[in-house]
């Protein structure tokens, strides 16, 4: 049986991924919203922790991550960061928090940074604005992690969540937009819902490291929702999630002892009650 890879001695850096990437060693990173599951990351070795905008979904009961705030992010990106003391906490800038201009980019990511403790955003998209964003924020000393393929901030332009760059001329278009953003200077690169050997030509192609999610093998990390991959979320069957647990049940079985216990009075037990 192999053991469980060591805690991190050093803190994760940006300059860490890329040398990851150089030397082969694969990036594992994890969606995190919250103080408590943030303590238990922070006793493993993982390299990178995202407080998403899925929390819009996952943890605020939204149908997609377009209703999320500024605020929201900011005020979960702070219970994470009072946990974590090693991974490279990396935060999502929501919808219509960087858009519409350069300023209002660099001053709602200027907050996060400010704000929270994170030492990165993430925003979506490859095109010249958004390439304009990167190279703002970056020459102002905010590192940029970007998002292409599925970009769940424009679910209503795809029609849906389903994979993208199938086709040649949706293919060149992602494959164009990653240098772009490479080239404005993201230190790296989320891939989703992309086909594996596209991801694959994207790793290769550019200086930063690839974060695959439905992309494939051949990125150079992987991300995946704790919730999802702790099996919290049983309703939620993507072809690319693999649980690495069941807690929902576990969670049932647990409430439901308790319950009993509770109605037929074995709960307190004289142990677990104070004397005078």
């Amino acid at each position: 049986m192999s053991s469980a890879p060591s805690p991190k001695a050093h803190r994760v850096t940006t300059r860490t991924l890329r040398e990851m990437k150089e030397r082969g060693e694969k990036i594992a990173v994890l969606t995190c919203y919250d103080h408590l599951f943030g303590s238990l990351l922070d006793k493993t070795a993982i390299d990178v922790i995202l407080v998403g905008d899925s929390l819009g979904q996952v943890i605020l009961g939204y149908d997609s991550t377009l209703p999320v705030t500024l605020d929201e992010m900011i005020h979960h990106s702070r219970a994470v960061r009072r946990a974590i003391s090693k991974a490279l906490l990396v935060v999502d800038l929501p919808f219509l928090s960087y858009q519409i201009s350069d300023e209002d980019a660099l001053r709602n990511a200027g907050r996060v940074l400010k704000e929270t403790g994170a030492e990165a955003v993430k925003l979506e998209g490859g095109d010249a604005a958004t390439v304009s964003r990167v190279r703002a924020l970056v020459n102002a000393g905010i590192p940029v992690m970007g998002h292409l393929g599925l970009t769940p901030q424009a679910l209503h332009r795809f029609g849906g969540y389903r994979v993208q760059g199938r086709g040649a001329e949706q293919a060149e278009a992602i494959k164009t937009a990653a240098t772009g953003l490479d080239e404005a200077g993201c230190f790296s690169l989320v891939l989703e819902l992309v086909p594996a050997e596209l991801a694959g030509e994207i790793s290769r192609a550019v200086d930063m490291p690839t974060i695959g999610i439905g992309a494939g093998a051949e990125c150079d990390g992987q991300v995946l929702v704790l919730p999802d991959m702790l099996g919290l979320n049983p309703g939620f069957t993507p072809k690319f999630l693999r649980r690495f647990g069941s807690l929902a049940g576990e969670v049932s079985l647990a409430v439901d002892d308790y319950i009993k216990a509770v109605k037929d009075g074995g709960y307190p037990s004289q142990e677990e009650s104070y004397g005078d």
